[in-house]
């Protein structure tokens, strides 16, 4: 005998709120997500919203949380091969894509960003980027160290894909992303470990990336030399040129 199933929770008020108002952004972007116009579609009195998110600035963030909780789940669902630098190319194109698919929701989690309350969903999706980085770094390909490296991907990857936004539809082309992506892989990727353009930038980002890997070093002299390593991957003579290997 087969034991019935179970069926699935009913969504709490909460989620019901939150759908509500990404349903409504989604057809109209942010005018549309007015108190009155998510307590009809939610069912629901507007004393509930300010208990339950503070403020319609709270109920925003909470729809931006979960807006980067969909983002990181496209994420997870790509298979990591064994080329760091093109799992880069691919989550540049993953994230383009997902910001041309939902406009208004991209315009929420990254046009109202606040540093000092960054949600959880947004700080994994950075380690997510670190995380890719930080391949390229072990395999000696970084010619700039990690940090800039994320930071740098962090705000080309979003303001391409705020200005394929802002270009009418009939006039928008994913290969100006192309171009965009592959100016930007080519200012912090070496072509291969051994090219002298990485030189001694590469060569200390790719050892600072492997460093935790070994136990010859006592923790303090492995803090140590992270910092010295940290200095020269971050190196840069006067005019902004990489130094010689």
């Amino acid at each position: 005998m087969t034991a019935p199933r179970s069926s699935p929770a009913p969504p709490s008020t909460r989620e019901r709120i939150i759908a509500a108002a990404m349903g409504l952004l989604a057809e109209g972007g942010r005018e549309r997500v007015s108190t009155r116009a998510v307590c009809e579609a939610a069912g629901i009195q507007a004393p509930t919203i300010y208990r339950l998110f503070t403020s319609m600035d709270g109920l925003l963030d909470a729809v931006a949380q979960e807006g980067f909780l969909i983002h990181q789940r496209s994420y997870r669902s790509m298979e990591q091969s064994d080329d760091p630098v093109a799992d880069l190319r691919r989550g540049w194109d993953q994230h383009v894509a997902f910001g041309l698919a939902h406009p208004y929701l991209y315009a929420v989690m990254y046009g109202r960003a606040d540093p000092d309350t960054p949600s959880y969903a947004a700080v994994t999706a950075n380690e997510g980027l670190r995380y890719a980085i930080h391949r390229v770094a072990e395999a000696g390909l970084l010619r700039v160290d990690e940090p800039f490296a994320a930071l740098s991907m962090t705000a080309a990857g979003i303001g391409a894909t705020f200005t394929l936004l802002a270009t009418p539809e009939a006039d928008r082309s994913l290969e100006d992303s192309v171009r965009m992506r592959e100016g930007f892989i080519r200012s912090i990727v070496a072509d291969r470990p051994e090219a002298p353009e990485a030189g001694i930038i590469g060569t200390a980002a790719a050892l600072n990336a492997l460093l935790g890997t070994t136990d010859v070093l006592h923790p303090a002299e492995r803090a140590l030399m992270h910092v010295w390593l940290d200095r020269l991957a971050r190196a840069r003579s006067v005019d902004g040129a990489v130094p010689p290997a």
